[in-house]
């Protein structure tokens, strides 16, 4: 007998809550399914077996008996495709190739000299163009291309203002889009920062966190209530901007004083040629506070000092649980948590301070890059169970 329309439909919906519970409750057996979705055994049983010929899922092992003969249990299948990811820096790149389940398959770095936009247009096709080759065979081959961008990025993928590379209204997703047909997810860098985190790194067991990427600039990522928050068009997090001194220099982004002014890498390397270190990376300057030298031991200190008092304006307006510090500076942060836990200490209030955690970046580089490689395995989960109920 037909089905009717209706009938379609609900089938739909059920085989897209089959796939939703295999993601989220994996390994499990098809009798756990029907409990966690209400569905009876039969219509499971049916709509595993599609979703195993469709190879979204498989089977795998044996699970532990209670009381009967021992289930089969089912995971999603993580080779079923692969997402191509980007963390996109001021001075340099990183390119990632993951499967489903954000495991790294192949990566590419890229320092490049030159921040004229078509040159590094250039270099990202270029990574781009690798990392496919590199992709193994799959079912669904490569489902989406993530890049993770320093600078103001609209909901519709559009970067209309990355003051550290002087970049202003570049249409970056519909370039991606134009050259490769795949879906293309575009966000800023500390966002995709903070998701990364959330997802695989430092705050799994958080759902109030301020992810702050110190880099050139400074960049925040806001998880609120266990999603990412992005405001109005997308523009929230810009938390570098904020005034902390009224009379303050001149920053890149038109304001004067911006907290990134003084507590960025670019705010360390323009302080640290002062007291004798002209081409400094942080890595060196780490190198030099680990041998004792005091200037720039003192140097991290303020550095770390004006990090606080940042940190400190987040606390206050967000109540967060956990703090995350992550992109160049987090390598230095042996040598600046203790005066940023001293700033916090001094200036935040009591009853909020003694709740947040203060932690680095577990993900270390690659907190951004993953965070974009989450966002387009989300995607195409979501894109294929909107397929399955309106195909």
């Amino acid at each position: 007998m037909s089905q009717t329309w209706n009938q379609h439909v609900v089938k739909k919906e059920n085989k897209s809550l089959v796939l939703q519970t295999v993601q989220q409750h994996a390994p499990i057996s098809r009798a756990n399914i029907a409990q966690v979705t209400g569905l009876n055994k039969g219509t499971v049983s049916s709509l595993i077996s599609e979703l195993i010929d469709e190879q979204l899922i498989y089977e795998s092992g044996i699970g532990a008996s209670s009381g009967g003969r021992r289930p089969v249990m089912l995971l999603p299948n993580e080779k079923a495709g692969f997402t191509i990811s980007i963390g996109l820096e001021v001075n340099h790149m990183i390119a990632v190739l993951t499967d489903l389940q954000g495991d790294l398959i192949a990566e590419k770095k890229l320092p490049f000299q030159t921040k004229d936009v078509d040159s590094v247009l250039a270099l990202l096709f270029a990574a781009i163009d690798h990392l496919k080759e590199q992709a193994p065979p799959s079912p669904y081959g490569i489902v989406g291309i993530g890049v993770g961008v320093p600078g103001v990025v609209t909901n519709e993928g559009d970067i209309l203002l990355a003051p550290n590379l002087k970049w202003k209204q570049i249409p970056l997703k519909q370039l991606l889009s134009e050259r490769y047909q795949l879906p293309i997810i575009i966000e800023n860098e500390a966002n995709a920062g903070a998701y990364g985190e959330k997802i695989y790194g430092a705050g799994k067991l958080a759902n109030e966190i301020i992810y702050v990427s110190a880099g050139i600039g400074i960049g925040v990522g806001l998880i609120l209530n266990g999603k990412l928050y992005k405001g109005l068009r997308g523009f929230s997090g810009e938390l570098g901007h904020m005034t902390i001194n009224k009379d303050g220099e001149q920053c890149r982004c038109g304001n004067q004083g911006c907290w990134e002014l003084y507590a960025s890498e670019q705010a360390l390397l323009d302080q640290a040629k002062e007291i004798g270190f002209p081409e400094a990376t942080v890595n060196q300057l780490v190198q030099a506070a680990s041998q004792g030298h005091t200037d720039v031991l003192h140097l991290f200190e303020e550095i770390g000092d004006y990090l606080g008092v940042g940190i400190t304006n987040c606390i206050h307006i967000f109540n967060p649980e956990q703090v995350i510090i992550g992109n160049t500076l987090q390598q230095a942060m042996p040598f600046m948590l203790p005066s940023i836990h001293k700033r916090i200490e001094q200036n935040a209030i009591g009853f909020n301070k003694h709740d947040v955690d203060l932690n680095v970046a577990k993900l270390a580089d690659y907190s951004t890059v993953l965070g974009m490689t989450a966002f387009t395995i989300e995607n195409f989960f979501h894109s294929t169970e909107q397929a399955l109920i309106h195909p």
